[in-house]
């Protein structure tokens, strides 16, 4: 695997079906696959029952077909499925990407793309509307950035200074600038 890859590579807990009360974890790191259990129960004969630890190599977790039923039972079918491809080595190379690299390459992306980005998982829909993203776009899409137009922006927020006509804007920016000179009046007074 990939040097740069953290060493944990997916994990995720989780209880047993009902009426289980079983806690389960499993942890995929850059050269196995751990995958543990706790039994949870009021009967006295499993109050002595430790937990379990099965550690499988990515090779050995894919031939495991017992082990894989587990996690289905588990975790379901979809996070067999993911964990089955992280250990062939198909990684999602685009979700672990850093947060800050994400938002410079998004801020090239037309609207429209954006809008769909925003729509293929929790992460990039978290992105997509991110105050650091529309900051961005805004400082490209503008000649210049003054204190005021800054200061507005950290009122209503970037995204929603970039879709504000040219006219509210200048209209918003001088109730704030009326405002901030009501308030030095009234301190000057004080």
């Amino acid at each position: 695997m990939a040097s740069w890859l953290p060493e944990t590579l997916f994990e995720i807990v989780g209880q047993g079906q009902a009426p289980s009360k079983d806690y389960y974890q499993l942890l995929v790191t850059r050269s196995q696959i751990i995958f543990r259990s706790w039994k949870i129960s009021l009967r006295s004969e499993y109050r002595t029952t430790k937990p379990g630890e099965i550690k499988e190599s990515h090779e050995d977790f894919i031939d495991n077909s017992r082990l894989q039923v587990q996690v289905a039972l588990v975790f379901g079918s979809r996070i067999l499925d993911y964990v089955l491809n992280l250990c062939s080595g198909k990684l999602d190379f685009l979700e672990r990407l850093s947060d800050d690299l994400l938002l410079n390459i998004i801020s090239y992306l037309d609207l429209e793309d954006i809008a769909r980005l925003s729509q293929t998982s929790r992460k990039f829909a978290k992105l997509c509307v991110s105050d650091k993203l529309w900051e961005q776009i805004v400082q490209s899409s503008c000649d210049t950035i003054t204190p005021a137009m800054r200061a507005l922006a950290e009122d209503i927020g970037w995204k929603e200074m970039f879709f504000t006509n040219k006219l509210q804007l200048q209209r918003q920016l001088r109730k704030k600038q009326q405002r901030q000179e009501d308030q030095q009046v009234l301190e000057y007074l004080s």
